[in-house]
């Protein structure tokens, strides 16, 4: 495996970092900000739709540049909204500081996983990327609770700052680590970057991912009230269950990562069939500890960590370019927007448990879209775990099969 994805997981993990600090700092943001807590949840919104409806537009206007490049321009971006979210001495500038952060963030993901199918070969791209996204996963399991820590410790700016060092570390490791490579893959122009929209196929790869995320992030939500109110479990446990959680996923990660490449579609749907099966588990099962807690470390692994294989789908089905990358990102993102929000609501309207029963039900509709292409590749002499041919991808290279 090259270097480099492991440089770029470490720029990852500097994004993911900021992306969930203000969930660990509310209260002490929200004294420092003169602001309510439903306020500081906002900037939580905030960033996750700068980071859907901005991040491909950034992209766009860096296509001209070489991949290399483009990062680090993505780095001072991110780098300079984290300044002023360190600085900020009221909310509205908060606000502007997250929006910055989240659209470099985004698009800094469509950029650094095109990169990554660049630098490796087609056969390996999946665990490429499960290398890549492990900066995901580790910003989940330590990102959050370092930051946490330290604002707790510090004060809630000695958090950003230590982003901003992190990110700082990030970029000229990538500047010295990463390769420079004068074009992205399948990103001849501007034409055929969008060109490639007009795909169906591509269309409801993209929705795959977002019901996958959505299914994830309808239950990942609210495990905190989930755990203590439902199961009975201390505030002081929670911490220690999510981060087992988060361990959980770095090795559905690995997993998927090992088996993206051939199997995609295979692992795709019996990803879906899982999930289904952990949260309609967890739904029924919610007031028991020991179910509860196995059913929640299903959905670690085999939830977000669907990422690598859903990333294989997408650029075999549209490209490896940077845009469709940033777009399929932005498609995730969706999914946590829409998992927590429309979470929100039923909870609001029949407890907590109707979450759990939510993400099964979307979990569900995602493998029923997985359905068409898992028909295609079956075959009576092969079976579904058989591997079919090597195809070409529509940028020319020799794809490893589904």
């Amino acid at each position: 495996m090259p270097r480099a994805v492991y440089v770029l997981a470490l720029g990852i993990f500097a994004m993911v970092t900021s992306e969930f600090v203000v969930a660990g700092l509310m209260p002490q943001m929200a004294d420092g900000l003169n602001a309510t807590i439903p306020q500081i949840g906002y900037l939580i919104t905030a960033f996750a739709v700068a980071m859907a409806v901005g991040g491909p537009f950034l992209t766009m206007a860096l296509m001209k540049l070489p991949p290399r490049t483009a990062l680090m321009v993505l780095f001072v971006i991110f780098l300079a909204g984290n300044v002023l979210a360190a600085t900020a001495t009221g909310y509205s500038t908060m606000m502007a500081a997250r929006i910055i952060t989240g659209i470099a963030s985004q698009a800094f993901f469509g950029v650094g996983i095109s990169m990554c199918a660049q630098i490796t070969r087609p056969e390996v791209r999946g665990r490429a990327i499960a290398v890549a996204m492990n900066g995901l996963m580790l910003g989940t399991l330590l990102g959050l609770p370092i930051s946490t820590l330290v604002g707790e410790r510090f004060g809630w700016r000695a958090a950003f700052w230590t982003i901003t060092a992190i990110t700082v570390i990030a970029a000229v490791t990538t500047l010295f680590g990463v390769p420079r490579i004068e074009r992205a893959e399948g990103g001849g122009g501007f034409r055929q970057e969008v060109g490639v929209f007009k795909k169906p196929k591509l269309w409801l790869a993209l929705s795959t991912s977002t019901l996958i995320i959505g299914a994830t992030f309808s239950a990942f939500s609210y495990f905190n009230p989930i755990l203590t109110d439902l199961t009975g479990f201390s505030t002081d446990t929670v911490p220690v269950l999510l981060i087992a959680y988060g361990a959980a996923t770095v090795v559905g990660n690995n997993i998927v990562g090992r088996f993206a490449d051939r199997h995609t579609i295979p692992v795709l749907a019996v990803g879906l069939i899982l999930n289904t099966v952990f949260l309609t588990g967890f739904a029924l099962f919610a007031d028991l500890p020991a179910p509860a807690v196995v059913c929640m470390m299903g959905v670690g692994l085999v939830g977000v960590t669907m990422n690598p294989a859903m990333a294989t789908r997408v650029q075999r089905t549209g490209n490896a370019g940077p845009l469709v990358n940033t777009v399929h990102s932005s498609f995730i993102t969706l999914g946590i927007i829409l998992g927590s929000s429309i979470g929100a609501v039923v909870i609001d309207t029949w407890g907590l448990r109707a979450s759990l029963w939510l993400g099964a039900i979307t979990a569900l509709v995602g493998l029923a879209t997985v359905l068409p292409d898992l028909a295609r590749r079956s075959t009576p002499t092969t079976g579904l775990a058989s591997p079919c041919p090597a195809e070409q991808t529509e940028s020319g290279a020799l794809a490893s099969p589904f």
